[in-house]
């Protein structure tokens, strides 16, 4: 099956936005991130994270899809910024997004806001 091209935001593949807000990097993936997308989310979190950025929000409002794999690549991040004194602050989940997280309890493990407005002013992270 022909899943369209790498890092496109056509159906069944990822798009991965990166910027700085003041302490934070700012990750916004866009499609569906599975086991054929993963590598996309995982490679800018990490470089985020190896630049000295240890608050990572990713905007999750562009998100449609996520799947045992996607989960396990924000887990992932997770640790990391966690052992280096920061955290993941997740924001903007749709429903169907929201869903594998409450299923999974991984809600309970994550930092998680409505807007990406408030992840920012929650500098607590």
């Amino acid at each position: 099956m022909d899943r369209g091209t790498v890092g496109s935001a056509q159906s069944g593949r990822l798009l991965v936005e990166v910027r700085k807000q003041g302490a934070s990097a700012v990750v916004t993936p866009a499609g569906e991130l599975d086991h054929h997308t993963a590598d996309l989310l995982r490679e800018p979190l990490e470089a985020c994270l190896d630049d000295g950025f240890n608050r990572l929000v990713v905007d999750c409002s562009r998100l449609e899809f996520c799947d045992s794999t996607g989960l396990n690549v924000l887990l992932g991040a997770r640790l990391k910024a966690e052992a280096a004194g920061g955290g993941v602050h997740l924001a903007g989940m749709l429903p169907v997004v929201a869903r594998v997280f409450e299923i999974t309890g991984a809600d309970a493990v994550f930092t998680i806001h409505d807007t990406l407005e408030a992840a920012l002013a929650d500098e607590t992270g």
